[in-house]
């Protein structure tokens, strides 16, 4: 998972740091952190988390593994948890669930670099059964531990209810690592890797935010690289060596992996509060008007005279 170098182009002076044209997909991929189901632990974002790490573990290959988790994540964001498992329950063949998991795929996948959106595709056109591993203790430990919110040293924390978990951040992070990584010129495989593992610490260690980091002062580099270690401590070799080799992209923004990660770790943690205040914000206009709430079908008349006569909205 050896990194390569930035574009010229992206490090002269002036240039993009970020692509200005994947931020639609990545504001609806931020979603699936909020689609849950019947019958289903979690949200979506929670159990590829999972189903990652217990496919690393059952001995997957990071690099497939890496392609097929993004893959889904962003056929998701369309089709929520209208999944290969639901499509096979109601009856559709292997054919007929993937081509449907395609075209939710590429409704979402233009801004995309073309040849990863290829590679993305045959994942879904050709879907592979991970065979799965013991489910580390720190990655369930991540789902259930919130994160802090917003926090400004001196200051009361901000809560936003209800709050993701560490498990539904790495993974967003992950996928968004992926899809930026052709434009750093980064290996996707060890930025997803990274971002998987980046809050290793946060199993054991509640998440007190910024403010905590700052209080917990001269004692904060060492209290998380022991519970970083702890973490590490379950994954056997060669797992663990692979995971601890990826983790070093997050020092800094210094190659160009750790550049895709911090790009996508940014752009999660701002789009995680924006959803807060997209919801806030929202008006009848949108959601009659843009989003069509009463659609069109046999009783739509119907429907617009009882909401007139009832002054809805």
């Amino acid at each position: 998972m050896a990194g390569s170098q930035v574009p010229t182009h992206q490090v002269a002076a002036g240039g993009a740091q970020a692509p200005l044209s994947q931020r639609e997909l990545l504001v609806e991929l931020n979603d699936i952190k909020r689609v849950r189901s019947a019958g289903r632990d979690g949200s979506i974002a929670e159990r590829l988390f999972l189903q990652a790490w217990s496919a690393l573990t059952g001995g997957a290959d990071p690099e497939a593994l890496a392609l097929d988790i993004t893959a889904k994540a962003l056929a998701a964001s369309r089709l929520g948890d209208l999944d290969a498992a639901f499509l096979s329950l109601a009856g559709l063949s292997q054919a007929q669930a993937s081509a449907v998991l395609v075209r939710g795929f590429d409704e979402v996948a233009g801004p995309l670099d073309p040849a990863l959106a290829e590679r993305l595709r045959a994942c879904l056109a050709a879907p592979r059964d991970w065979t799965p591993g013991p489910l580390p203790h720190f990655a369930l430990l991540q789902a259930d531990q919130p994160r802090a919110g917003v926090t400004c040293p001196g200051k009361p924390r901000i809560l936003l209810e209800p709050p993701e978990n560490h498990a539904e951040h790495c993974l967003v992070v992950a996928v968004y690592g992926v899809a930026l990584s052709p434009f750093y010129g980064a290996d996707p495989t060890t930025v997803f890797v990274a971002a998987l593992a980046h809050h290793l610490h946060n199993a054991l260690m509640p998440d007190a935010g910024f403010t905590g980091e700052i209080l917990l002062g001269d004692h904060l580099d060492s209290v998380i690289a022991g519970l970083s270690e702890r973490a590490l401590a379950e994954l056997d070799a060669p797992l663990r060596d692979v995971v601890a080799s990826s983790r070093k992209i997050l020092a800094d923004d210094r190659t160009a992996e750790g550049r895709a990660f911090h790009a996508a770790d940014v752009i999660d943690r701002v789009l995680q509060i924006a959803q807060h205040l997209r919801a806030a914000s929202l008006t009848m206009d949108t959601v009659l008007g843009e989003m069509a709430l009463v659609h069109d079908g046999p009783v739509k008349g119907f429907h617009d005279r009882v909401l007139a006569d009832m002054r809805l909205p």
